[in-house]
């Protein structure tokens, strides 16, 4: 099972303890690219040659994936076909 397989997995089993690295590195392979918002905790990720963005807010100070958000990338990336 490759490293996109297992984060795909965990990503569907919507953890506790998903975290914003794992975030970036599975957006990435999907083709998403990190913005950085200017000041605040707002992150979006667009997605390469396409207008697809996926935004929220980065948790802090630990890190953790809110469940709600991983239910939107979940939702988004079903709807794009990519799940």
């Amino acid at each position: 099972m490759s490293q996109k397989d297992k984060l795909v997995a965990r990503l569907l089993k919507k953890p506790k303890d998903f975290t914003f690295d794992e975030m970036v590195s599975l957006l990435a392979y999907f083709g998403y690219n990190l913005k950085q918002g200017g000041t605040g905790s707002g992150v979006k990720f667009t997605r390469n040659n396409s207008n697809e963005v996926i935004n929220f807010h980065k948790p802090h100070p630990n890190g953790i994936m809110k469940k709600y958000v991983l239910d939107q990338v979940v939702e988004k990336l079903r709807k794009d076909g990519l799940l």
